[in-house]
């Protein structure tokens, strides 16, 4: 499908007719001026109206658009068209005001996979840091759809998507997170820590990681439900990404448990100190680009012991610790 953008050859001549050659500011008459201003209005109606026929096809029965020739990847070319429309904030807000949010929520439900994966990466786009946004795909139900493909659907690539939507939505939004809760959403995270998908683990633990910061009641949920053996198990990636998140989550859950009762695992515990030790013994044989490489990683597991046994690691005394690591979120 074609795309309608800015007519820049037109606004190149108006710019070169208009032109001295000398690089001097010349000042536009009235009627110039008025041609320019309308000029750029009409691409900022043109958006609108591409969002309107976008809005049109995405309206249309399956079916009848097959009839007219219209494949499944061309519905993913619209759908990569209207994915920069939203980057602007104003036109992401827009999509639901011209009729477009809730076919766009109803192709999670396409019978294409990747029609799946691509409605969910636009959808991130449109909730990304937008609390209007957000609110809007709430209340049109968008965080079950999306619940449903992360938990459920056949295709990685639609699951791995859909969590990376959830992220967007839930992340600074109270009540999504609520709903994230009371939808058993943890028991997903869980599962997609055991998918063998570098990526999904990737994305679930940066999740975790962010819930369990901003929620620190939900340690005692995460561990009832098992993260800290899965935990323990990613935190021998052989990605390096992988194996430090695992660390950020095994730490979060030891400096909330710490008050509680001195921050064990209980049958875990012995298998985090072999873990540890395995990791340190590992990082004291790095040479010096290795370790600034792994710096994260030393932070974490210095940082992990010390928590665990109240007393630094061997790390330091073989001059292979950092300063103390400080806690961040990946957004």
């Amino acid at each position: 499908m074609a795309k309608d953008g800015p007519n820049w050859e037109g606004l190149l001549k108006w710019s070169l007719a208009h032109s001295d050659g000398t690089g001097s500011n010349r000042n536009l008459s009235e009627e110039d001026r008025r041609w320019f201003m309308e000029a750029m209005q009409a691409q900022t109606v043109d958006v609108i109206k591409r969002m309107k026929e976008i809005t049109l096809v995405m309206q249309t029965p399956e079916q009848v658009l097959e009839a007219q020739g219209i494949a499944p990847a061309d519905i993913e070319d619209m759908l990569d068209e209207l994915q920069e429309h939203v980057e602007s904030i104003d036109m992401a807000n827009d999509l639901h005001s011209i009729g477009g949010l809730v076919p766009l929520l109803a192709y999670l439900k396409n019978s294409h996979a990747n029609i799946r994966a691509k409605a969910a990466e636009v959808v991130t786009t449109i909730v990304q840091n937008n609390p209007r946004s957000q609110q809007l795909v709430m209340e049109a139900n968008g965080l079950e759809l999306l619940l449903s493909n992360f938990t459920s659907d056949p295709d990685l690539t639609v699951r791995t998507k859909a969590l990376g939507a959830i992220s967007s939505l839930i992340r600074h939004n109270k009540p999504g997170i609520t709903a994230f809760r009371l939808a058993n959403g943890y028991a997903g995270l869980r599962d997609a820590l055991g998918s063998g998908s570098v990526r999904f683990q990737r994305k679930a633990l940066n999740l975790i990681h962010y819930l369990l910061h901003e929620n620190s009641s939900d340690c005692s949920v995460v561990s009832e439900l098992g993260f800290p053996r899965v935990l323990l198990h990613l935190a021998s990636s052989e990605d390096a990404e992988v194996r430090e998140a695992a660390l950020r989550g095994l730490l979060e859950l030891a400096q909330d448990r710490r008050g509680e009762n001195s921050g064990r695992l209980g049958e875990e515990d012995e298998k985090l100190k072999q873990l540890l030790e395995e990791r340190i013994n590992s990082i004291s044989l790095m040479s010096s680009g290795d370790l600034e490489a792994a710096r994260e990683e030393r932070q974490l597991v210095d940082s992990l012991w010390n928590a665990h046994y109240n007393e630094p690691s061997s790390l330091r005394e073989k001059g292979a610790s950092c300063s103390p690591w400080r806690r961040f979120l990946t957004s």
